[in-house]
Formats: C-alpha cells, structure tokens, sequence
C-alpha cells in the first residue's frame, strides 16, 4: 500500500495527500469537474455519451450538449436522478444543477 510521509513522520495514505495537496493549492474543484467529465461515458452510459456533443461545469452547473431532441428530453425528464447520480459519485460540491442543451 502507497504510503507518503507527513511533517510529523506519521504515515499517511497517498489518496489523503492528494487531496490535501489539491486542497492547499485550491484546485480540488477543477480536479473533481475534470474527472466528472471524463466519467460522462461511465456514468451514463455510451448511447447517452456518443450523442454528447459537448460537455462543461461553470458555478456548479453541468451544461451537456446533446445531438438528439428526444435524448434531451429523456434526460430533462430524469433531471434529477442524474444530479443525484453525480453527487453521489462525486460530492455535492461538484455539480448542483445540470442544464441541457
């Protein structure tokens, strides 16, 4: 197992360095919203992903570009099992509103 070595010679886990790395230098969020994006594929599957055209966070809003008129409408309609499919995946701070485009 990965261990890394704190200011007080006790042990740490890497995973926990990382994240306090990423938390000192106030980049955890854009970490978090660019590993969210590149688990579009994995989270909703290769359809839903292959018709992605495009896919961004601004403010904690996913915006997701979509080719077909009929997938934005199923995914408008599951809306909310998406977000809450996000969050559990990825936080509450990561994304709290999706908008379809």
């Amino acid at each position: 197992m990965a261990r890394n070595i704190k200011d007080d010679g006790n042990a740490m886990h890497i995973g926990q360095a990382i994240q306090q790395l990423l938390g000192r230098y106030n980049i955890k969020s854009k970490f978090d919203e660019a590993n969210l994006v590149s688990s579009w594929e994995r989270l909703v599957g290769k359809p839903i992903a292959k018709r992605t055209k495009k896919l961004y966070i601004r403010n904690k809003v996913l915006f997701v570009e979509l080719e077909s008129p009929s997938l934005k409408n199923d995914l408008a309609i599951h809306k909310s099992q998406v977000i809450e499919v996000l969050q559990k995946e990825f936080g509450t701070e990561v994304v709290k509103d999706l908008v379809i485009m």
